[in-house]
């Protein structure tokens, strides 16, 4: 079952991508304070220690500006950069292990940018021995990062091999030359090809494809050649998303205008043509614009109710501590939040002056905490058990009458639950549980477009 256009037309709104709740523009920063954030990180893995952590390091440099990019960046040729920021880094994550002062087991490496592969392999290898000098890594734990298939080498893949990561995640977009010139973002078939075959013959078991639609330029014959030569290559998992406008927080994506962009029914259609065919091909919808091959670990997660979903997007497993390393990135003890200055000179001088390079933060009210459990549930199993006695059960069911009556929930008596058509639909359904969006309703747009 595929949702009609009208259903896409209405809710094509702007809507937050539900990487947490309460999302980063409604933090509560003016009564955060960094010894909180250490206490409650502490106390949530003192409770959780057998799940493991997470650890996400952002890496900003990236030789050239991607236009479409939202992302934290720094845009350099000199790779002398390399050795200061993983001392940096590692530094950082010693002042991490000594506030949580027992022994770290880890369960997850993230590596995310920017470009990681901008990084030279030995630079890289440092820093994961360096994150895991000192620490257990639980068993089946999953190390993954992110590579762009232009410069990312045998080596790189060889030696983070070695390191013990078994996933990878491309960075594609868009294969027509025309996109890629204009989003400034350019690889060939030919590169990415080279990097799956050598991936495979290395041993990696699961290799992601990131997808963009509503790029400048694209039509559906554009997308369905890139979607058509991405099916060819076999990913694992394949993410297709919905390209986030926001120029007026990432001025580089002034490269194009408006004009360029395909809206309203063109883009409706490039939506709908790159979901039939990925489902076509074999892969599970997963949620969120997400998909996986009936073997990967993330669609078993899925069946399992085992998904997680955090600042690094959708996991196969749980674990209630996320500690983000380097500029910009988020951690997250589920009761608190803390995110890094984003400027790497800032960065620097904090952790000179032996001071966390937290900039801003928020401390979960119980309130906070049920709304978290109800959004992360409908963005992972589709289905939200309500709280015995929670005093917003009936006001959220009343926000979703309109969704039921388009046959994207069903709501029973202490439940509700998402239909085939209404997991098209997640980050919509989210925004009814969302106390603190409705709260502010006609403040100026935060969030992308949902579709």
């Amino acid at each position: 079952m595929q949702p009609n256009n009208s259903l896409i037309t209405k809710y094509d709104v702007a809507a937050p991508r539900y990487t947490s709740y309460p999302t980063v523009p409604f933090w509560e920063s003016h009564s955060f304070n960094s010894q909180e954030w250490l206490s409650r990180l502490k106390r949530t893995y003192s409770r959780s220690k057998e799940d493991g952590i997470s650890i996400y390091v952002h890496l900003p440099f990236c030789e050239n500006l991607c236009t479409y990019c939202g992302c934290n960046t720094r845009i350099t040729k000199n790779h002398g950069v390399e050795t200061p920021y993983i001392n940096y880094v590692l530094r950082e994550w010693k002042m991490y292990q000594a506030a949580m002062d027992e022994s770290i087991v880890v369960s997850e490496i993230h590596l995310g940018g920017g470009t990681p592969t901008f990084f030279e392999p030995t630079s890289l290898q440092r820093l994961i021995l360096g994150l895991l000098d000192g620490a257990v890594v639980k068993e089946g734990a999953s190390f993954s990062f992110e590579a762009h298939p232009a410069n990312t080498t045998k080596e790189h893949l060889q030696t983070l091999y070695d390191l013990g990561f078994r996933r990878l995640s491309l960075g594609i977009q868009d294969f027509d030359p025309h996109v890629q010139y204009l989003i400034n973002r350019h690889q060939t078939e030919e590169e990415v090809q080279r990097v799956m075959g050598e991936a495979r013959e290395i041993g990696y078991t699961s290799i992601n494809f990131d997808l963009i639609y509503g790029l400048p330029l694209q039509t559906q014959t554009t997308v369905g050649d890139t979607i058509k030569k991405s099916l060819c290559m076999l990913p694992d998992r394949i993410s297709f998303y919905s390209y986030a406008h926001v120029p007026w927080i990432k001025p580089g994506q002034r490269r194009f205008t408006e004009h360029d962009l395909p809206v309203g029914e063109k883009k409706l259609a490039l939506y709908i043509l790159g979901k039939q065919m990925i489902g076509e091909a074999g892969y599970k919808d997963i949620g969120m614009d997400h998909f996986a091959k009936p073997e990967d670990a993330l669609f078993k997660a899925s069946l399992s109710g085992h998904l997680h979903r955090n600042f690094m997007g959708y996991a196969d497993r749980y674990t209630p501590v996320l500690i983000g390393l380097g500029v910009s990135s988020i951690s997250d003890a589920w009761s608190s939040f803390a995110q890094n200055v984003k400027k790497v000179e800032d960065y620097y001088r904090l952790l000179d002056e032996e001071r966390l390079p937290v900039v801003k933060g928020h401390l979960l009210h119980e309130e906070d905490k049920v709304l978290r459990r109800y959004i992360l549930e409908m963005m992972c199993k589709g289905k939200v058990e309500l709280k015995n006695g929670f005093s917003l059960n009936e006001v959220i069911v009343d926000r979703l009458r309109p969704l039921e009556r388009d046959d994207l929930v069903v709501c029973g008596t202490g439940h509700v639950t998402a239909t085939q058509i209404g997991r098209s639909f997640l980050r919509n359904i989210c925004m009814a549980f969302d106390q603190r969006l409705q709260s502010s309703r006609g403040q100026k747009q935060l969030f992308s477009q949902a579709i």
